[in-house]
């Protein structure tokens, strides 16, 4: 099984930014982790703030991985092309956030992907993708 994780802006900052909502870790630190905890299967990782090479990203990925967990960031909000891009492949999508979007500002309480994507995990802190790798997994 090949799962890739994908996050959008600022979150190569974890660790650094707010983490009273993010938290202490960095990304970096938490994905050596899971991959030690699911060493039977191909995990791999991107980060980009740029919206163009995030689409390249789930196109790149989308028609010969198994599963895509995606955190778009400040996108999910914006990025009707970040949901095309999800809608025009195979792979299936599920929406991850670290924070609880709908205990933040108005704004952030509508997501642009979910429509394309097969659900979303919020709130649940770094343990909302090891939750994502455990449902693909299982599924």
């Amino acid at each position: 099984m090949k799962i890739i994780i994908i996050n959008g802006p600022n979150l190569n900052l974890l660790g650094k930014r707010e983490p009273e909502i993010y938290g202490s870790q960095s990304f970096e630190e938490f994905f050596e982790r899971l991959k030690q905890k699911y060493n039977s299967i191909h995990l791999d990782y991107f980060q980009s703030n740029v919206e163009g090479e995030i689409i390249n990203k789930i196109h790149e990925v989308g028609f010969s991985y198994d599963a895509i967990l995606l955190n778009a960031g400040g996108y999910t909000h914006t990025s009707v092309a970040i949901s095309d891009a999800i809608a025009g492949v195979k792979t299936p999508t599920l929406e991850v956030h670290i924070s609880n979007i709908y205990k933040r500002e108005e704004f952030r309480h509508k997501s642009i992907i979910s429509q394309a994507c097969i659900g979303m995990i919020s709130g649940l802190g770094l343990k909302g993708y090891e939750l994502g790798i455990q449902y693909f997994i299982t599924t």
